[in-house]
């Protein structure tokens, strides 16, 4: 039997000691963002205290007034969050079958807390078995809400929480760095999402250029100190590009020699992944052993490359090599570059891409005055000409690299896989 337990009243008083103690022993929150959908005042005001806690520094949280239909009318044109909260005054079958709408219209690594009203086991059992994170029984404390993420992002055990995907030149100038600038740009535009970009080209790295940056600090205080690399130290060296993209800069500088080991960069991109949803690794065009370890460890691997001779030969060799160093993940995907240039012989997109074995993520044509004026104004590409054509190519390599589809009706089970289990949970009813 299900037992109502909670009722709209007035707003839940401030912190305990013990709510305190609890909260004192909270690790800072990721950057993530959050979007929660409520039906009374006594749930929203505890979140809302809870995105002013120290602990949510780095996390975007939006409240909005309504639920499960408020949330459906929004993500069936916007793109899910990390997380979604959602309040529900439903009884528990009704509950299922609104999550099942809203299944329908999420991204695929959305993760969901319920607030719910009615402290029902049964419920509960359905709601993890369907893929939940969570289910709170109102009423719910601004600490309450603060632990309930916490123990969904910054589960010690867990795996980390971001996705890598690495950016590499099959030869120099091919443009990679100004894809992957425009890419991370894209991603944290589009979805709202977090993005952390780190310039791995320590002696020649653009991006400080391309987003019209001069940080002090950068990747190069990590790599020379891997000892203090925490959340908190890597929080400090990252400079703001926009709203939701930090940038770890690259000093491009010929002070000193930049000579790694092969595990140099692997604690600072632990740490990013774990403060953050997604990390673009622009690599630089070279093969050595940092290079050879980072390719091989990231998420997804993109290589950018012309339609000449000497970038085919190059791009079959990081195929095939990264094809043996991954074998249990997908291909790595490809970008050809700067296609049309006058006067110059190049060889047609079917000849360039049959030999490898693998379809082109996208095809960009030679167009010199919109990259240039973006670099020399530094600004991305999207901020200079949205309708461009171009700007519409990088904005679907964004969606295809990120798991997304740009049309709702094609996306993939969301709320961690909640559509399918929910059909399966209604043939068993």
């Amino acid at each position: 039997m299900s037992n109502l337990a909670y009722e709209e009243g007035p707003l839940p008083a401030s912190p305990t000691e013990e709510e305190v103690q609890a909260l004192n022993a909270i690790r800072p929150l990721p950057r993530i963002s959050i979007q929660a959908f409520c039906e009374t005042e006594g749930v929203a005001g505890p979140i809302e205290r809870a995105g002013e806690d120290r602990r949510m520094a780095r996390v975007h949280l939006k409240v909005h007034m309504g639920g499960a239909e408020t949330a459906l009318e929004l993500y069936r044109s916007a793109s899910t969050p990390n997380l979604v909260i959602l309040e529900s005054r439903r009884e528990p079958r009704e509950l299922l079958e609104s999550l099942r709408e809203l299944a329908e219209v999420c991204d695929p690594t959305t993760k969901v807390i319920i607030i719910g009203h009615y402290n029902d086991v049964w419920l509960y059992r359905e709601l993890v078995r369907a893929g939940v994170s969570e289910y709170v029984v109102a009423p719910v404390s601004m600490a309450d809400i603060v632990a309930a993420i916490s123990a969904i992002f910054i589960d010690p055990e867990a795996a980390p929480i971001g996705k890598s995907i690495a950016f590499i030149g099959a030869k120099g100038g091919v443009g990679s760095s100004t894809i992957a600038h425009n890419v991370s740009w894209a991603i944290s535009s589009l979805f709202d999402s977090e993005v952390v970009l780190a310039d791995l080209d320590l002696p020649f790295g653009t991006a400080n250029i391309n987003f019209d940056q001069d940080p002090a600090q950068g990747i190069a205080e990590a790599v020379f100190s891997p000892e203090r690399i925490d959340d908190v130290y890597l929080d400090r060296l990252l400079a703001t590009c926009a709203e939701r993209l930090s940038l770890l800069a690259a000093p491009s500088t010929l002070d000193r020699v930049y000579d790694f080991d092969s595990e140099a960069f692997n604690q600072i991109i632990d740490v990013a992944r774990r403060s953050s949803p997604l990390l673009v690794l622009d690599v630089p065009h070279g093969w050595n052993g940092w290079t050879r370890s980072t390719l091989m460890q990231a998420d997804e691997v993109v290589i950018t490359a012309t339609p000449e001779l000497a970038n085919l030969r190059n791009t079959k060799n990081l195929v095939d090599t990264l094809k043996k160093l991954r074998p249990n993940d997908g291909p790595p995907r490809l970008i050809v570059n700067q296609v049309g240039v006058p006067k110059r012989p190049e060889i047609k997109a079917n000849d360039f891409t049959e030999p490898l074995g693998i379809e082109p993520l996208a095809i960009i044509p030679f167009e010199p005055q919109l990259f240039g004026n973006a670099a020399n104004n530094g600004r991305m590409l999207g901020e200079m000409d949205a309708q461009n054509a171009i700007v519409q190519m990088l904005n679907e390599v964004s969606y295809v690299l990120t798991g997304r589809s740009e049309t709702k009706s094609k996306k993939k089970p969301g709320l961690g896989g909640l559509l399918g289990k929910f059909s399966k949970l209604k043939q068993k009813k």
